[in-house]
């Protein structure tokens, strides 16, 4: 009885250990490289529906994405779906995202990144150029997928 007993108690602890496992850190790296180049691919002239499904793809069903500068936080992968195709109204002239710096932890990425564009957005009558220097912490689920963005803008 003993016995079995320990063996249930090993198999529990075994399996609780399997689910907080972490993902190697190569994997992260290619996870968030991926993650920015379906950002910037949502944000081009000939940007689609099916670009920003893409990148909604990356987020975990239930996941948060904090913007801290401008104090908001999207929790809704439809709301940030309809919000990202409202955006298609902005007229892109170019946009580019360039990584600068990644930092590599236990699932989680902090990506230092600068994006450059020009824009002409939907309710402005003139064209905006801006380049930006940002970081972003992506924090990962057990699947692979982003449970957290904390964004901080420059």
């Amino acid at each position: 009885m003993k016995f079995l007993i320990s063996l249930i108690t090993l198999i529990i602890f075994s399996l609780s250990a399997l689910a907080d496992e972490t993902l190697p850190e190569s994997v992260l790296k290619q996870k968030a490289e991926a993650f920015i180049q379906a950002k910037n691919a949502r944000q081009q002239p000939n940007t689609t529906v099916e670009d920003i499904d893409h990148f909604i793809s990356f987020l975990a069903d239930e996941f948060i994405d904090e913007h801290l500068k401008f104090n908001v936080t999207m929790t809704s992968k439809e709301e940030l779906r309809q919000g990202v195709i409202a955006k298609m109204k902005d007229k892109v002239i170019f946009s580019e995202i360039k990584i600068d710096q990644m930092m590599i932890g236990s699932n989680v990425v902090f990506v230092k990144y600068t994006e450059h564009a020009k824009v002409k957005p939907s309710h402005m009558d003139k064209v905006i150029e801006y380049t930006s220097t940002n970081i972003m912490s992506l924090e990962f689920d057990d699947n692979g997928l982003i449970k957290h963005i904390r964004r901080h803008h420059a």
